[in-house]
């Protein structure tokens, strides 16, 4: 069982795959254990050339997640 809390959702930076992926898992876990049901997350982009392009398209993932984070704590509760 991980222990998980919405302090430790909250302080997660959203810069990169890895900790979006992690947002997620623990999003759902403290949902699953207060029986709230969330969104899906955005989806991950598939268009990114790889050049470092101002404005890119994970600049945008990222984002979108830590604005779906934020969502999901507000219907976490505390």
């Amino acid at each position: 069982m991980s222990h998980y809390t919405a302090a430790h959702l909250g302080a997660l930076p959203i810069t990169d795959l890895a900790c979006a992926q992690a947002a997620v898992t623990m999003a759902r876990t403290l949902a699953s254990r207060c029986g709230v049901e969330l969104r899906e997350p955005p989806p991950e982009p598939t268009s990114c050339c790889g050049r470092g392009c101002n404005g890119c398209v994970w600049e945008g993932y990222f984002t979108a997640m830590a604005y779906w984070r934020d969502e999901a704590l507000l219907q976490i509760g505390d």
